[in-house]
């Protein structure tokens, strides 16, 4: 399949889809997680939402068997992609407002880019330079009190170690997809993504019943919807549609358009949380905003991107 460098209107509808999907999530999780263990949860999600996207494909006819000498790559994408992010970004919402910390965590696109540019050899376009110097400038608003408060201030360790935890997985999501795009794995996007979630899922829980323990109470059904928003909406949909999306354009087109996503988690945190941001989010989000109008709004025509036949990836 060809890799236009700007979004065709099926990556369109699906970056619409994750925006909502993924920036909605962020106060949801939130809440969740004031009443269900970070591991328990996340365990939880990835093992249901595997199972469902992996009992679709088997229902729709597709072979779910994971193409011979690939099995090694995939387990490296599911441990930088799966695992290290939802692990690292769940405690990292645990310490810091919900809509900065779906900010932070859209660093992501900052390293995909320079990873892919390395590892990919992804040409470095004037364009994609100024969007990457506009989402660098909107995480360095996100990071402004912290940088002024290590210069004389208190610092608020909660905040620092929470803002840590975001960055790191974010480069841990960039390095997974950076992966998945390098090797081209042979298998339907579906398949793909039913396995990640699933075998990521088997660690995590592991992990879960050692750290978290057996659950002392039962959730309140605001948490239990909020878990099946997540496995039916943030794991079955939002994460076949990325490694969809991944699969169209150039991973810098596909990071740097998803910086779309934290700006509705930034507003969802205020409608839902009653959060409150400050200037730091606002100028973050017109910095962000204008990285994403950069990247794939231009004079040009958008171009439309036609699967081939047999794409193993559709």
């Amino acid at each position: 399949m060809p890799n236009s460098h700007r979004l065709s209107t099926e990556g369109i509808l699906l970056l619409i889809g994750l925006a909502i999907g993924w920036g909605i999530n962020w106060p949801i999780m939130k809440f969740i997680i004031s009443e269900i263990p970070p591991l328990t949860f996340r365990g939880f999600c990835l093992c249901l939402g595997g199972l469902g996207i992996l009992g679709i494909a088997r229902f729709s006819g597709l072979s779910l068997q994971m193409p011979r000498g690939f099995v090694q790559k995939i387990l490296w994408v599911c441990l930088f992609n799966i695992i290290a992010w939802n692990v690292l970004a769940t405690y990292g919402l645990s310490l810091l407002p919900a809509g900065r910390s779906a900010l932070l965590g859209y660093t992501m696109p900052i390293w995909t880019v320079l990873l892919s540019i390395w590892v990919l050899q992804d040409k470095f376009t004037l364009r994609v330079g100024i969007a990457l110097l506009l989402g660098a400038a909107g995480v360095f608003a996100l990071m402004s009190e912290s940088l002024i408060s290590w210069f004389g201030g208190p610092i608020d360790n909660n905040l620092l170690i929470g803002a840590v935890l975001m960055i790191v997985a974010a480069w841990c999501w960039a390095a997974g997809t950076v992966m998945m795009k390098r090797w081209k794995i042979p298998i339907n996007t579906v398949v793909l993504t039913g396995w990640l979630l699933l075998l990521a899922s088997i660690p995590v829980l592991i992990a879960a019943a050692i750290v978290d323990g057996l659950p002392q109470k039962m959730p309140s059904h605001l948490a239990l919807w909020g878990v099946f928003y997540n496995v039916f909406i943030a794991f079955m949909f939002c994460y076949w549609a990325w490694v969809r999306l991944v699969s169209l354009v150039p991973v810098s087109v596909s990071s740097l358009s998803s910086l779309i996503t934290p700006l509705i988690g930034v507003l969802s945190g205020i409608l839902l949380l009653g959060e409150r941001p400050g200037w730091p989010e606002f100028s973050a989000t017109i910095l962000i905003l204008g990285a994403v109008a950069v990247v794939n709004f231009t004079t040009a025509k958008i171009t439309t991107t036609k699967p081939v036949a047999g794409d193993p990836t559709q």
